[in-house]
């Protein structure tokens, strides 16, 4: 089982002149340790709730932040977990994509939701329509997203997006991965199916491994109406629980936990340090977790 690690706190020792460096050292810590795949949220405010501050705590542009932390990484991927729909128009969605996948040398991943957070919509003046027009721009824009990619740079008419020219050059270095973040069944399981290389849910003590596996036979029962390949997709799981990778008994403990969602088919775990320096967390989990987890099929 593969390892991520989702940076959720940049409330770091030192304030806001240590954020750069500390990043600098979890990208370099990541490498060291075999992280597979580093995140950030997409979010312009804080997360009130968390445990790790209210909306005026530290909080940076995730794109931006990719584009950083491709600069001090050589192998990991690097993607948003995940991209609000609301937040950036798909054509140039795909442009800004593209050019982190260009620029970290074949490491991006799309991650994709419907957006929810907003309060932060309306501090910055972004429309927030309903719920079920957020759904008609995420399945637009994957979509959009799918035609800049490909060698189709004609236009893309649809109800709330229109194109006249999907050209993207230079194109990505490889067909970049995109996730669909959700475990909605009626709707976002299906985009998964329709749409996507790989899917993301919560797993932890209010997510046990057993309504994991009942979202996968959702999504299995998706991919059959689709007449797409179930096991193409990439099962990746956000671990909502505690996590003390810092000790032998701590990594020991966690890796029996996450081996009941190997069982269920999860291939990706990504983890969260809610406080503190996250290089440390990060080298804690090369040192505890990331061996334990490889041989989990």
């Amino acid at each position: 089982m593969r390892v991520g690690v989702h940076l959720v706190s940049f409330d770091v020792p030192g304030g806001p002149p240590a954020i750069g460096p500390t990043l600098a050292r979890v990208g370099e810590a990541a490498e060291r340790a075999g992280i597979a795949n580093l995140s950030a949220m997409d979010h312009y405010l804080q997360i009130g709730g968390m445990g790790i501050g209210d909306a005026e705590a530290p909080m940076l542009e995730g794109y931006t932040t990719l584009a950083f932390l491709a600069a001090h990484t050589s192998s990991v991927e690097l993607q948003l977990l995940v991209t609000g729909v609301t937040y950036r128009h798909p054509g140039l969605l795909a442009k800004v994509v593209s050019t982190l996948d260009v620029l970290s040398g074949g490491r991006a991943v799309l991650g994709l939701g419907a957006a929810w957070y907003e309060r932060e919509h309306a501090a910055y003046g972004v429309p927030f329509p309903p719920l079920k027009e957020r759904f008609e721009r995420l399945e637009e824009t994957l979509q959009v997203v799918a035609q800049m990619w490909g060698p189709d740079n004609g236009p893309y008419a649809g109800r709330h997006y229109r194109l006249a020219e999907t050209i993207c050059s230079p194109q990505p270095l490889r067909p970049v991965p995109v996730m669909v973040g959700g475990g909605g069944e009626r709707k976002t399981l299906r985009l998964v199916a329709r749409y996507a290389d790989a899917c993301n849910l919560f797993a932890g003590p209010r997510s046990p491994a057993e309504a994991v596996a009942a979202k996968l036979e959702v999504l299995r029962g998706h991919c059959e109406r689709e007449g797409t390949d179930y096991d193409r997709i990439a099962k990746s799981v956000l671990w909502a629980g505690p996590l003390d990778p810092t000790t032998e008994a701590g990594g020991r403990a966690f890796a029996e936990q996450v081996e009941a969602y190997a069982a269920v088919g999860v291939t990706d775990v990504h983890v969260m340090p809610f406080g503190g320096d996250p290089s440390e967390f990060v080298e804690a989990l090369g040192r505890h977790v990331v061996p334990r987890l490889a041989d989990l099929a």
